[in-house]
């Protein structure tokens, strides 16, 4: 089984189910980011492992990028990984800043 610390660094895909503008399906609220999952891969939730993509300014549909930092929920068990186009530097204040939307609701923390 992969923990989500081996995708620090690498390289991965993203398919985006929810682009910026869209709304979440249940709670209503809209993302100003893309958002996303790996295919092909089983978080501790049983579901694909999500992803935001940060530092694109339009809506995709999929999305290649370098993993810099994972978002640990420290309260639920939904962690998410952090995608930027490669060579992208962002600090951990900007990451916490950007997915504030939806990560405002649990404790987290960044892993690098």
């Amino acid at each position: 089984m992969i923990k989500l610390n081996d995708y620090l660094s690498q390289k991965v895909e993203v398919m985006i189910d929810r682009p910026i503008g869209s709304t979440h399906p249940d709670f209503g609220f809209a993302y100003p980011i893309n958002y996303g999952y790996i295919p092909g891969t089983l978080g501790l939730d049983g579901e694909p492992i999500d992803a935001y993509v940060l530092g694109v300014s339009k809506p995709l549909e999929t999305f290649e990028g370098i993993c810099i930092a994972i978002l640990q929920r420290l309260n639920d068990n939904d962690d998410k990984l952090v995608v930027v186009e490669e060579g992208t530097q962002i600090t951990d204040a900007k990451i916490v800043e950007a997915t504030r939307f939806q990560e405002q609701y649990f404790e987290i923390r960044v892993l690098r």
